[in-house]
């Protein structure tokens, strides 16, 4: 434990913060930039006295409660509370399941990839975000319920199998991956009561799943080559790349066209149609 280095750390996290951030009303006799020391005490459930010898580089080790909660009334981001308990000699708990929240700027890069059919996934593949061309190039994710957005449950379970892969080639590739990072997500998050729901459902339903289940088998990969027969504009060749979100333990994945090609044009053909149903019905006459 850094004693002098965790009292500078709690005391500048403190100056930076106003009431109104936290809730508290601003009041006029403040002497001190930002929260008082009571107050931080007071959002974390400690004693003043505590709070006080903290950060005055006189207070005992915190435990990783108290850390935890200090983390919070203090408004920490992820890097500032893995800070906070490195200072303290205390390993941080790890989270208690894969984060679906994503980056307002992630959000934004989306909206601006007009060209490009992106999708975010988080370590249990669930699909929590995703920009319009990806609707138009696998389906409308809106319209499922949110349970069932998720791409290993679809690979292995989806009632019609002919559908399962939104006809895509390297099926058996994707199954193998997807299986290995769900097992190292499992490790990362053995509290996680989804992954483990998800992962003896897969089981008892899917004989493919247990099988590279128990293989014990474990790979990552970053670029694909794909080819997708779609119901509107037929045979794609596809680039799929899978960028990482970076403390979110997300994944952005992105499929792209060699551009000129007819692959190409077709991508910005579904761009512009969108989910729209380009059938045509015969006009009968009365």
């Amino acid at each position: 434990m850094d004693r002098t280095e965790l009292a500078d750390f709690l005391r500048s996290m403190r100056e930076r913060l106003q009431p109104q951030h936290v809730g508290l009303p601003a009041g006029t006799s403040r002497r001190t930039p930002g929260l008082r020391r009571e107050e931080v005490a007071r959002l974390a459930h400690i004693s003043v006295e505590y709070y006080a010898r903290l950060e005055q580089a006189r207070g005992s080790s915190p435990s990783r409660r108290v850390l935890s909660e200090l983390a919070r009334a203090l408004r920490l981001g992820t890097d500032e509370r893995v800070h906070l308990f490195a200072l303290a000699g205390v390993a941080p708990e790890p989270p208690a399941g894969p984060r679906s929240d994503v980056p307002e700027t992630v959000l934004n890069l989306l909206e601006h990839m007009t060209e490009i059919a992106a999708l975010v996934v988080n370590a249990r593949y669930d699909v929590i975000a995703w920009n319009p061309l990806a609707t138009a190039l696998f389906e409308d994710f809106s319209a499922v319920p949110p349970a069932r957005r998720n791409l290993i449950h679809r690979h292995f379970l989806h009632p019609d199998p002919a559908g399962r892969h939104y006809g895509m080639t390297g099926a058996e590739e994707f199954g193998r991956l997807a299986v290995g990072q769900l097992r190292a997500a499992a490790g990362r998050y053995p509290d996680d009561p989804r992954i483990a729901t998800m992962v003896a459902t897969l089981r008892e339903h899917s004989a493919e799943f247990a099988e590279l289940w128990d293989h014990h088998h474990v790979e990552s990969g970053a670029h694909h080559r794909k080819t997708m027969h779609h119901p509107l504009v037929g045979t794609l060749q596809l680039n799929c790349d899978t960028l990482a979100v970076p403390q979110r333990d997300q994944f952005l994945v992105c499929l792209t066209a060699e551009r000129g090609s007819s692959s190409h044009d077709a991508l910005r053909l579904l761009s512009v149609v969108g989910t729209q149903d380009m059938s045509v019905t015969e006009e009968r006459g009365p």
